[in-house]
């Protein structure tokens, strides 16, 4: 018969028999792994946020004006028409997201740095999306 014995510690930072690390008190620092998560966390929800306000807006296509009955100038031709832009939903994530880093930049309180973090998440997206609107 073998005797099975769980070491239990009063340090907290010992993981327990299963591989999980137990915390005993909440003011002991994050590792970075949890530190990279809480960040990868709160980027997901900004994006989230963006993608949200973003979507309803271009589900309602865009507003045109109402055309005349009859045009009074003759139809330009099919190659002098307007150029359709190449990426029209990174174009309005793009001013989404400079919105969303303007009333970031608006607000009175700094949120324990996390106003600022945010804000340099969203210099960094605004960056990638500048770059995708480059690509053909």
């Amino acid at each position: 018969m073998r005797d099975y014995t769980v070491r239990v510690s009063r340090r907290g930072s010992q993981p327990d028999f299963r591989g999980h690390r137990n915390r005993t008190a909440a003011s002991e620092p994050q590792t970075d792994e949890e530190d990279r998560m809480k960040k990868i966390g709160f980027l997901s929800l900004l994006i989230m946020a963006t993608l949200l306000f973003t979507f309803p807006a271009a589900a309602a296509g865009p507003s045109s004006p109402a055309q005349p009955a009859a045009p009074a100038v003759a139809a330009a031709p099919a190659a002098t028409a307007a150029v359709p832009e190449p990426h029209p939903h990174i174009h309005e994530a793009l001013e989404s997201m400079r919105a969303a880093k303007h009333h970031l930049e608006a607000a009175e309180h700094d949120f324990d740095g996390h106003r600022a973090e945010a804000i340099k998440h969203l210099d960094m997206a605004i960056h990638e999306a500048e770059i995708c609107m480059q690509m053909k």
